[in-house]
């Protein structure tokens, strides 16, 4: 049977097992992951937090990662600015990148949801506005949460993956992770 991991990526944590390319020492899921034979299933940059899953069964993580079956993605995005409307018919519709025109998203605007604290926290300014947005993807081009944000004016100041499909961070501390059995099982809780 195989095993899922839903890990909660810690801020400044890269989505791989080990740091090729950088002079400078930087955390990787080793420093918090000791499952052999587990890979991730799609990736979450250096500076996002949230759901990871790691998987030891190829197709099944083809199956997470791969744009064509457009698993829903969830993202609580902290957002500079006070959106509009149009901003979120526009988010809904699809915006234009540099590579073409996003698929529409699901987005609705949020209270500030309970998450724990980032490290480093999120700078705050006195005469900007920063508000909180549910929005959620069915593709995965790079930075695409981030670019979209941009797109309609409202730049991303924090971004957590909150669910990935049926899978979400529900019970799962930062830099902690749910093992599941195999797809749908029920987990067996977070690890210390």
């Amino acid at each position: 049977m195989s095993r899922l991991l839903l890990f909660n990526k810690p801020y400044g944590v890269l989505s791989q097992f080990t740091d090729r390319g950088s002079p400078a020492v930087r955390s990787t899921l080793s420093d918090f992951i000791d499952v052999k034979g587990v890979y991730p299933a799609g990736r979450l940059d250096r500076d996002s937090e949230g759901l990871l899953l790691l998987c030891d069964d190829g197709r099944f993580q083809a199956r997470i990662a791969d744009p064509r079956y457009k698993m829903p993605k969830t993202y609580l995005v902290q957002v500079e600015g006070d959106p509009r409307a149009a901003d979120l018919t526009r988010l809904r519709h699809g915006v234009r990148l540099k590579d073409g025109m996003t698929l529409p998203a699901e987005v609705d605007r949020i209270d500030a949801p309970d998450l724990w604290p980032r490290d480093p926290p999120i700078r705050r300014r006195a005469t900007i506005p920063d508000s909180w947005l549910r929005l959620t993807i069915r593709e995965g081009r790079n930075r695409q949460v981030r670019r979209m944000t941009a797109a309609v004016g409202l730049p991303t100041l924090r971004l957590v993956r909150w669910s990935i499909g049926d899978w979400s961070l529900a019970g799962i501390a930062p830099g902690t992770f749910a093992v599941l059995a195999g797809p749908g099982a029920p987990a067996a809780g977070p690890s210390a």
